[in-house]
């Protein structure tokens, strides 16, 4: 069985690690080189940077920042943000990033993923659905940093992207984001059973019981989040040692 791994995420804006709720109302949370450095010697399993302006602001992801953060971690690092093609993925790359996450540009233009699949390989191509719930049993895809409703089906994209050469799915329930009264079990599960890739489940963490459930219940492969540890409400290894306890393989 693989291990189900535990992911801090950075929400990066104007070179600032911010958090909210449901997207809104962003507020401080550190030095993303900082925190980048801690998580890593706490013993997270991997990292994800989200220029969450980028996309929004038509700004290129912040490379100065992804250089210096890169060169303080021992462990895997996602990027995304403003990445809308292949050269933006190589400048990214060669700036230290293990993985691209691709959202917006890969809504706009789906083929984007089969283009950065074929030339760095689908373990390099991560993509991230922003989703809200529309009915039960139904959720939408956002972009632009969950401001635009697209009208796509969260499954049938989900399992297109997989389709097109992504190697992963980084799926953030919208309506539980910042909220800490746990994960979207049932949009995690909906999609983690619709594809055959790794999903990172990502919104809602704000107890150590709550990556249990997602990891078990939703079936999600990773659990991803923020505020929880920005804030030290938790840490990783409180995380760890919880999901040890409860029989849930995961990384020393």
């Amino acid at each position: 069985m693989l291990a189900k791994r535990i992911i801090p995420c950075l929400d990066v804006k104007e070179g600032r690690v911010v958090k909210g709720v449901q997207f809104l109302g962003l507020r401080d949370a550190g030095d993303p080189v900082e925190l980048a450095k801690k998580y890593s010697e706490e013993g997270a399993d991997e990292l994800v940077f989200l220029d969450i302006s980028a996309s929004h602001e038509g700004r290129k992801t912040m490379v100065d920042v992804i250089e210096q953060t890169a060169a303080n971690i021992t462990i895997p690092f996602t990027v995304g943000g403003g990445i809308n093609s292949v050269d933006d993925m190589k400048r990214i790359l060669r700036a230290g990033a293990d993985k691209i996450s691709l959202n917006t540009a890969a809504v706009l233009r789906p083929e984007l993923i089969r283009e950065g699949s074929t030339v760095f390989g689908a373990q390099c191509i991560v993509v991230a659905i922003d989703a809200r719930r529309t009915a039960e049993g139904k959720w939408e895809v956002y972009t632009h940093g969950g401001r635009n409703a697209t009208g796509r089906d969260v499954i049938e994209w989900a399992q297109e992207a997989e389709r097109l050469g992504a190697g992963e799915i980084l799926l953030t329930s919208m309506d539980d984001d910042g909220e800490k009264k746990g994960f979207g079990i049932a949009l995690t599960k909906a999609v983690s059973e619709a594809v055959s890739i790794p999903v990172i489940a990502s919104g809602g963490a704000g107890a150590v019981e709550h990556f249990a459930d997602v990891l078990t219940e939703g079936k999600a492969d990773a659990a991803l989040a923020a505020s929880i540890f920005h804030y030290d409400e938790t840490s990783i290894a409180s995380v760890k040692t919880y999901l040890n306890e409860k029989g849930v393989v995961v990384r020393p």
